[in-house]
C-alpha cells in the first residue's frame, strides 16, 4: 500500500520507534490469570518491546488508509518519549499507535502492528518537562468528537523513569529514538474501534494534539 507523502515539514522520529507492552495495571490484570500458561509459563519480567518500522509514520495531515479487507482498527493514544544525547528524555510527543484488532500482546503480530501509516505523528514535539509531571498526564482519546477513553499515566505499571531504567538494562536508546509507554484498555480488554470515515482526535494538556481521519484505500471521501 502507498501512502501519498506531500513534502515534510513537521516532526517525524530519526531513529527507531518502540512500542511497551502490558504497561497499563487494568490490562495486566486482565490478562494475569493467562500468564503462567505456555509459552512463557510466568509473567514477564522486564518490560515487553515492540518496533514501529519507518513506513508506519504517518506525518500530521495525512489520512489512515486502510487495505481491502480490513474494516476496523485499534486506537492506541499513547505519550512517546523521545530521546536526546545520553539517553536522557529531550522531548514528548502524542501519537496514535494504529493496529489491527489482534489478541495476542506478548508477541504482537507485525503484519497487524506494522502496515503502512499504522504511526499517526503530530505536528511537533513537546520540550522535555519533569518526567514525575508526565507520570500524571491523562490522554484523551476523541471519536468523531465523543470522548471514548482517558488514559490516565498514573495507572501504569512502570512509571517513566522505571521504564526508561529498566529498558536500559538490555538496550541502549539513541538520541532520536521514541519510546511509547503503552496503550491503556478499556474495561472489557478491548480497545476503542474506528472504521471508514471515522475522526479520531488524541490530546493532553500541554501537548500538540493529532488528528487522522481513517478512510478505506481508495474509498470515497
Amino acid at each position: 500500500m502507498q501512502i501519498n507523502r506531500m513534502p515534510q515539514t513537521s516532526w517525524q522520529p530519526e531513529g527507531t520507534v518502540y512500542g511497551t507492552l502490558l504497561n497499563f495495571r487494568r490490562e495486566w490484570d486482565i490478562r494475569a490469570p493467562r500468564m503462567s500458561d505456555e509459552p512463557h509459563k510466568a509473567p514477564p519480567k522486564a518490560p515487553v518491546l515492540y518496533v514501529k518500522s519507518a513506513n508506519t509514520f504517518n506525518p500530521a495531515g495525512h489520512d489512515l488508509l486502510l487495505e481491502d479487507g480490513i474494516q476496523e482498527v485499534d486506537v492506541g493514544g499513547t505519550l512517546g518519549l523521545v530521546i536526546g544525547d545520553g539517553g536522557q528524555v529531550s522531548a514528548g510527543v502524542l501519537l496514535c499507535d494504529w493496529s489491527v484488532p489482534h489478541m495476542s500482546y506478548y508477541r504482537p503480530p507485525i503484519k497487524f502492528r506494522c502496515r503502512d501509516g499504522y504511526l499517526a505523528l503530530p505536528l511537533q514535539t513537546t520540550a522535555c518537562q519533569a518526567l514525575n509531571d508526565w507520570n500524571q498526564l491523562e490522554i484523551e482519546v476523541r471519536l468523531n468528537d465523543a470522548v471514548v477513553q482517558r488514559v490516565r499515566l498514573s495507572s501504569m505499571v512502570r512509571d517513566i523513569a522505571t521504564l526508561l531504567a529498566d529498558v536500559s538494562e538490555f538496550m541502549s536508546l539513541q538520541p532520536g529514538d521514541v519510546l511509547m509507554v503503552g496503550t491503556d484498555c478499556l474495561p472489557d480488554g478491548t480497545r476503542p474501534k474506528a472504521r471508514h470515515g471515522d475522526r479520531v482526535m488524541i490530546s493532553a494538556p500541554g501537548f500538540v494534539s493529532l488528528q487522522q481521519t481513517v478512510r478505506l484505500q481508495g474509498g470515497a471521501a
